[in-house]
């Protein structure tokens, strides 16, 4: 991938996010989703702007033709202003799935709906959606009906504006993805769960995995919520902190799934792409169970090494190549 394309393009937004930020007096990440609805409008959209600030934008938007670049190019450079922004940013869900791990989750879907050429798919925590376009990138040429939610406003337009730069026809719902939600069920359903406890007491009491005592963990509620919105038979794909069963609540959370659905995978990232190991994560596969599907002979369990070391990530795919084989996916 050329850099210097990438380089190009972060530019552009960079540059324009900085005098709109200026302009309009907000955050970086506010004037990066104004600049972006400009370039997928090709126009200027904020009317208070002065005629001289108006034609520098255009200036700055004319040496770009956005068609000659690939999806892929515009998704990191877009990613690598949206990082800049967060840097500033004090919350703490203001954080980005990494590409890598994208990368993998879309090799592991493509992997599981080999037979499918279109497919339906949710991500309920949507955030700024690194992880989904980064999906949808990987999974093309199938045909992906994609549906996006989160709470967060700024992330959840910020996701838009990504989609939109990158031609992604995908469905955003602004809302809290643990109330009632208004999707269809689906065939695949991703998410990198939100991992503390859920401060709505009253919200969580729908749920069988609600707490007997004080809040509820918002990351077993989305794993309930989630095979409520997926058809029998669907696949899940959780990222998902590596002490997910070690929690007072973990034994609950254990039967509920084994109630619920046939683990297919469960695999280690590896501890280095991690600044705390505390916060060390794993990729968690989940079908739903339905009358015609039986449990896989045996679950895929591996630990990833570094994404970097070839000769020992290709081992691995080997090994889950040969796992799928034998489980006739």
């Amino acid at each position: 991938m050329k850099l210097e394309s990438i380089e190009k393009i972060f530019n552009v937004l960079n540059e324009t996010a900085e005098i709109l930020q200026a302009e309009l007096s907000c955050t970086y990440l506010e004037a990066l989703a104004e600049t972006g609805e400009n370039i997928f409008h090709e126009d200027i959209m904020q009317e208070e702007l002065s005629e001289i600030i108006r034609k520098r934008l255009e200036k700055i938007y004319s040496e770009l033709s956005w068609n000659q670049f690939s999806n892929e190019q515009i998704r990191k450079a877009y990613q690598l202003a949206i990082l800049k922004g967060m840097k500033d940013s004090v919350q703490p869900n203001h954080q980005m799935t990494p590409d890598s791990i994208g990368l993998f989750m879309g090799y592991l879907i493509n992997k599981f709906f080999e037979n499918s050429q279109s497919f339906s798919l949710l991500d309920p925590a949507v955030g700024s959606g690194n992880l989904l376009t980064t999906i949808l990138n990987h999974l093309r040429p199938k045909e992906i009906n994609a549906v996006a939610v989160d709470v967060d406003d700024l992330l959840l337009k910020l996701a838009y504006i990504g989609a939109n730069l990158q031609r992604h026809p995908i469905q955003f719902f602004h809302q809290d993805a643990l109330q009632s939600l208004f999707v269809d069920p689906v065939d695949a359903i991703v998410c990198d769960l939100p991992v503390g406890y859920y401060p709505n007491d009253e919200g969580a009491q729908k749920y069988q995995l609600k707490a007997e005592e004080g809040h509820s963990y918002a990351h077993h509620l989305f794993i309930e919520q989630s095979l409520n919105h997926i058809k029998p038979g669907g696949y899940l794909f959780f990222l998902i902190p590596n002490d997910l069963f070690e929690s007072k609540e973990a034994p609950k959370l254990h039967t509920y799934i084994q109630e619920h659905a046939h683990i297919q995978g469960v695999l280690q990232l590896p501890l280095s792409m991690f600044k705390n190991p505390r916060a060390a994560k794993s990729i968690f596969i989940l079908q739903k169970k339905s009358e015609e599907i039986s449990a896989p002979k045996q679950v895929l369990i591996a630990s990833l090494p570094t994404l970097s070391n070839q000769q020992a990530m290709g081992s691995i795919l080997q090994k889950i190549e040969k796992w799928f084989a034998e489980n006739k996916y």
